[in-house]
C-alpha cells in the first residue's frame, strides 16, 4: 500500500450524466476491446473499453460509444447477456435494467435499426440486483426487498419465485452448472439454490447484519464473498457455513463486494456514498491490508475487467478506472 494511503484513478472517461451503474461485460463478446454500459439518470450508454495494457498504441484507455439507449427512468442494476457479440452479422447487445420503479428492462439492438426494449413486471418493491443465465442467456433471475428472487425468460414471463425471509441484496449464476444460483440476503444469509428442484442445496451464514453484498468467485466456485456491516467476509464454502476469513473494511458500512475475474485472490469493496473516507479498497487475500485505496469520495457501481486486474466504477459524469499492479 502507498505511504500516503490512497491514489487517483488509472485512467477516467468524461460522461454527459451522473453515473449510477457501471458494468463490464463478463463474457467474450468477440472483439478484442471489452463491451462497458453505464446507466445514468435517463439513459444507458453501451461502448467498447481498450487500455494501453492491451494495445501499446492506445494513449491509457479509448472507449467508443455503441449506442445510448433512452431508459426514462434512473438505473439500478444491469446485467449482461452472453448472447451480446460483435463478431457476427448482425452484431447482437442485449442487456438488463433494474429502475425503481420496480421493474425489469430488457434492451435488445443490432446496433443499426432494431431495437426492442420490454417491461417485466412483478416485483412490488425496489430490486437490488439482477443476473444471466451465462451460458445461453435465455433466462434473468433477479432479487429485491420484497423478499424474492424470481426468475424470468426472455419473453418477460416469470417462471419461478422463491421466497426469501429478508430483502434479497445479490445473485450469482454458476458458469458451468447452470442450474445453481446464489442469492444473499441482507440477513446476512447467503443460500445456493437447485433451480431443477426449486430447493435450497446450500446456506451460509455470516453472523452479522446488514450483508449489502455479496459475490461468487466465478473462477474458483469453493469461494464466496460478501459485505457486512463494516466488514468483509470469505467463505471456503468446502469447510464451513462460517467465514473463515473476516477484516474491517470500512469506517462507515460496507455496500459492495466485487471479485476479480483475472485473479481469483483479488477482489474489492466500496464503502457507502457521500462519506470523507476513501471509497474503493482493493484486497489480495495473501495480503493483511488493503493493497490499493482509491480516492474516489463519492462513487457508484464497481465492476472487473473480464481480464485484465483493472476495476471501474462510476459518480458524477464520470467513469473512474483503477488497474491493481499485482
Amino acid at each position: 500500500m502507498q505511504e500516503d494511503g490512497s491514489r487517483n484513478a488509472s485512467y477516467t472517461v468524461l460522461c454527459e450524466d451522473y453515473v449510477h451503474v457501471v458494468e463490464f461485460s463478463p463474457f467474450d463478446c468477440g472483439s478484442p476491446a471489452s463491451l462497458l454500459a453505464y446507466g445514468g439518470n435517463q439513459y444507458v450508454v453501451v461502448g467498447t473499453c481498450r487500455f494501453k495494457e492491451e494495445d501499446m498504441e492506445v494513449e491509457g484507455v479509448e472507449f467508443n460509444t455503441l449506442r445510448v439507449f433512452l431508459h426514462g427512468v434512473p438505473v439500478d442494476a444491469l446485467a449482461w447477456s452472453p448472447e451480446s457479440r460483435l463478431d457476427k452479422l448482425p452484431q447482437l447487445i442485449r442487456f438488463c435494467t433494474a429502475a425503481a420503479d420496480r421493474k425489469l428492462r430488457l434492451l435488445t439492438s443490432d446496433l443499426q435499426d432494431k431495437h426492442e426494449m420490454k417491461a417485466m413486471e412483478g416485483h412490488t418493491s425496489y430490486i437490488n440486483d439482477l443476473v444471466f443465465e451465462p451460458t445461453e442467456g435465455k433466462q434473468i433471475a433477479s432479487v429485491s426487498d420484497d423478499h424474492t428472487c424470481r426468475l424470468w425468460d426472455l419473453e418477460g414471463n416469470e417462471t419461478a419465485v422463491f421466497r426469501l425471509s429478508s430483502p434479497g441484496m445479490s445473485l450469482c449464476w454458476h458458469p458451468e452448472e447452470v442450474f445453481k444460483l446464489m442469492v444473499a440476503e441482507k440477513k446476512g444469509t447467503v443460500r445456493f439454490y437447485d433451480l431443477v428442484t426449486q430447493q435450497a442445496i446450500l446456506s451460509l451464514d455470516c453472523g452479522q447484519t446488514p450483508l449489502l453484498s455479496a459475490d461468487w468467485c466465478l473462477s474458483n466456485t469453493v469461494k464466496v464473498g460478501a459485505v457486512t456491516g463494516t466488514d468483509w467476509v470469505i467463505w471456503d464454502i468446502t469447510r464451513s457455513s462460517y467465514p473463515q476469513e473476516r477484516r474491517p473494511a470500512h469506517v462507515d458500512k460496507a455496500r459492495l463486494f466485487r471479485w476479480s475475474r483475472a485473479n481469483e485472490n483479488l477482489f474489492s469493496t466500496m464503502g457507502c456514498p457521500g462519506k470523507i473516507n476513501s471509497q474503493l479498497l482493493v484486497h489480495h487475500l495473501g495480503h493483511p491490508q488493503p493493497i490499493m485505496i482509491g480516492s474516489a469520495t463519492v462513487g457508484a457501481g464497481l465492476s472487473w475487467h473480464r481480464t485484465l486486474p483493472l476495476c471501474v466504477i462510476g459518480g458524477d459524469r464520470k467513469l473512474s478506472f483503477w488497474l491493481t499492479e499485482m
